[in-house]
């Protein structure tokens, strides 16, 4: 589950390693990325403020609406900056087919956009609906995720220790043996647990993590791409790699199209992506290519989103 604390820093940091751009994530973001000073706002493609930076915390817009983090509390805004949805929440994620996860009283629910709930909060975490279902933890004696519907009833029963969200018809679950695999929407293994960890399909390929190399696997859970240093999912053709400690892109024969140069790169989206050139200290800057690995935006952003709804989460 994304951007939603399951197990401390410690063990995300173990288990994944790395998370790349937007929903589909493979790599975990330089510390200089979000500051608790900072104040976030939004730019256009052409890198103008759209949003004046008035923040504490912004995530990329989906589905109309924004998460905007005031006051130590989570709300929506709309795209012209206003707030939709009053900051009430203790933590929430973003909206997906109509509805998003949100925490109140350590414990979660989904809201409409109208802020409403639906889904009364009841479970230890949640994630976004993603074809119609949405994995959940709950916790008695051990954590247990499964996935629920839209009226939240389990149509797959907690018995996981981690699950993502399903993509293209499938789901990568964290099994109580250790491994990565992947089922389908009845709950049956399609590619059986054999990964350190395995990451949603995108454009028929996921990557997964095996003898700690990033690879590309087909929905048959044969080999198709790699191994790489790190890899982030596909989009729009192309993938981000790491190679030799340098970040570039990938075609789906395995070519670069974009020769490693960065020292952090992410998915593209909406035709750019996400680079940041820098160490990991105040001198760490975010800006945007095109797929011709050409700025469009120079690196300026102490903090930088992915481009999305034609906006991006950015601050200095």
């Amino acid at each position: 589950m994304k951007k939603l604390l399951l197990y401390s820093l410690t063990v995300l940091f173990t288990l994944f390693l790395a998370s790349c751009g937007g929903k589909k994530s493979v790599k975990e973001k330089p510390e200089s990325d979000k500051t608790e000073t900072a104040r976030y706002g939004y730019i256009d493609k052409t890198g103008k403020i759209v949003i004046e930076p008035q923040f504490d915390w912004a995530e990329p817009f989906s589905e109309g609406l924004a998460r905007v983090m005031a006051g130590g509390k989570w709300g929506y805004i709309d795209k012209a900056g206003k707030l939709v949805i009053e900051p009430q929440f203790d933590n929430a994620s973003d909206f997906s087919e109509g509805l998003a996860p949100v925490e109140t009283g350590g414990k979660w629910g989904y809201i409409d956009k109208t802020g409403k709930i639906i889904i009364e909060p009841q479970f230890d975490n949640a994630d976004n609906f993603s074809n119609g279902l949405a994995s959940v933890q709950i916790c008695n004696e051990d954590c247990r995720c499964g996935f629920i519907d839209k009226t939240g009833k389990f149509v797959i029963e907690p018995q996981f220790e981690l699950a993502e969200s399903f993509s293209e018809d499938l789901a990568p679950v964290w099994t109580t043996d250790g491994d990565w695999g992947y089922i389908d929407k009845a709950g049956k293994f399609v590619i059986e647990p054999k990964f350190e960890k395995a990451y949603e399909f995108a454009e028929g390929l996921a990557v997964v993590r095996l003898n700690w190399s990033y690879k590309y696997i087909d929905k048959q859970g044969e080999n198709v791409i790699g191994p790489f240093e790190n890899a982030c999912s596909f989009s729009e053709g192309l993938a981000m790699v790491l190679s030799d400690k340098k970040w570039g892109a990938i075609d789906k024969t395995g070519k670069f199209v974009i020769q490693p140069q960065f020292d952090w790169a992410e998915s593209f989206s909406e035709g750019l992506a996400k680079v940041g050139i820098g160490d990991e200290s105040d001198t760490f800057k975010w800006g945007y290519i095109d797929k011709t690995g050409q700025y469009v935006i120079e690196p300026q952003f102490a903090s930088a989103e992915k481009f999305s709804e034609g906006l991006a989460a950015i601050s200095r």
